[in-house]
């Protein structure tokens, strides 16, 4: 027990170990995203992903609807239905992802195979698998931040009314269908324990679903990385290897059948990278869309709703957009790193069959990879800033207004 609690920790940041990681999370939302996995997902998962997630429905979706169109039209409360219907609007994102993973489920399962592949033909040891997992410790450090800002906030949220004195629930704003008056017994007891699970399928959902690709497109920057490395040194690295078989460094039409060798195992693994990639693009870029989409309400209804009454809110809103961003702005980095250690690999050196192959990864390397948002927005700091200030832009024009 102990020793696979262990492989959750920063020591175990292989890809192998990374995807077992997300795939147990993402089997306690009955979904496994793991081929080889065939003891079949425990029934009381089932039964724990049907309670949360009704209660989900219930309180944060058909009761939300209800009291921010018909209750709060009758009493005028417009902070309360800007609170209400943030809380709703932001809640949403996680379960979107979860259920178009489930939509999607062979293609990632296809995807999560094809990257445990190329993986495998790495040779432990080497300075490449040893680069890699250099870079892999930082995304899995990354994944796990993500999940403890996720999971925090939502106790966070339900510890709120435990230091509030007198009866109080997460949001006293809020009214669920049925269960007035809110705060007399049992309502109070009922109304906790549905909000109580209905925050957990909230923050529980996107703090595992979104790890998936956080691994994913975390590892495609990392093999990009230790190429960049490889690429830098292949000079040398030949030069090293005539010297130790003992050839003369200044034959230079040996040396080159080394580099040679090298830079086709580089064009390789280079082209499988990018074609695993825009895979990962095309199965994603929808549900990021709606994602942003949502989280861009959610931000400007907390906006509206005051932040002294979304202060938990915010965090968690704002951090899957910043994460989603942050991940594309290191795919695109780690392009032009590698685009840069190409120009550095001394090709001046090569003879001009070498120097083709070279321009070969130039051209291809000058085509950045990214991650979009429906194929409109890249993901990137730049995407965030100009999501930030629209966001505060149509606040600022709503709150005129209102």
């Amino acid at each position: 027990m102990w020793e696979q609690a262990r492989k959750f920790s920063l020591n175990h940041c292989d890809l192998k170990t990374m995807l077992w990681n997300v795939a147990v999370g993402l089997r306690v939302l009955t979904l496994n995203i793991d081929n080889k996995y065939d003891k079949g997902i425990p029934f009381y998962y089932y039964i724990l992903t049907l309670v949360t997630g009704t209660c989900y429905f219930y309180v944060y979706l058909i009761s939300m609807t209800w009291f921010v169109f018909i209750r709060c039209q009758q009493t005028g409360d417009l902070v309360a239905a800007m609170v209400v219907l943030s809380l709703g609007i932001s809640s949403e994102i996680g379960p979107l992802k979860l259920f178009y993973m489930i939509f999607y489920v062979e293609k990632i399962k296809e995807i999560a195979d094809d990257y445990l592949a190329i993986d495998a033909q790495i040779t432990p040891g080497t300075r490449f698998h040893t680069n890699l997992l250099k870079s892999l410790r930082m995304v899995k450090k990354r994944a796990i931040i993500y999940w403890m800002v996720l999971v925090c906030n939502g106790v966070l949220y339900l510890l709120k009314p435990v230091i509030m004195p007198g009866r109080n629930l997460p949001e006293n704003y809020f009214v669920i269908i049925g269960l007035e008056p809110m705060f007399e017994t049992p309502n109070y007891e009922i109304a906790c324990a549905m909000m109580a699970a209905g925050v957990f399928f909230i923050c529980y959902v996107p703090a595992c679903v979104s790890p998936y690709l956080i691994v994913i497109a975390g590892y495609t920057e990392c093999q990009m990385l230790a190429l960049s490395k490889e690429i830098i040194e292949i000079w040398p690295d030949c030069i090293e290897e005539a010297k130790e078989r003992h050839i003369n460094v200044k034959n230079k039409i040996t040396i080159n059948k080394y580099v040679e060798k090298r830079l086709k195992e580089i064009i390789r693994r280079h082209a499988l990278v990018i074609n695993m990639f825009k895979n990962v693009e095309e199965v994603f870029r929808g549900s990021i869309a709606m994602g942003f989409f949502l989280l861009v309400l959610g931000l400007i209804a907390e906006l509206l709703g005051k932040l002294e009454n979304t202060y938990l809110q915010m965090p968690f809103a704002f951090m899957q957009v910043a994460m989603d961003c942050f991940t594309g702005q290191r795919v695109m980095d780690a392009s032009v790193i590698f685009e840069q250690a190409v120009y550095d690999c001394k090709w001046e050196n090569f003879d001009k069959t070498n120097m083709k192959l070279v321009l070969m990864i130039l051209q291809s390397s000058q085509k950045t990879m990214t991650m979009s948002a429906g194929g409109i927005a890249m993901l990137s700091f730049t995407c965030l800033m100009t999501i930030t200030r629209g966001i505060y832009s149509a606040y600022t024009t709503l709150r005129s207004a209102i």
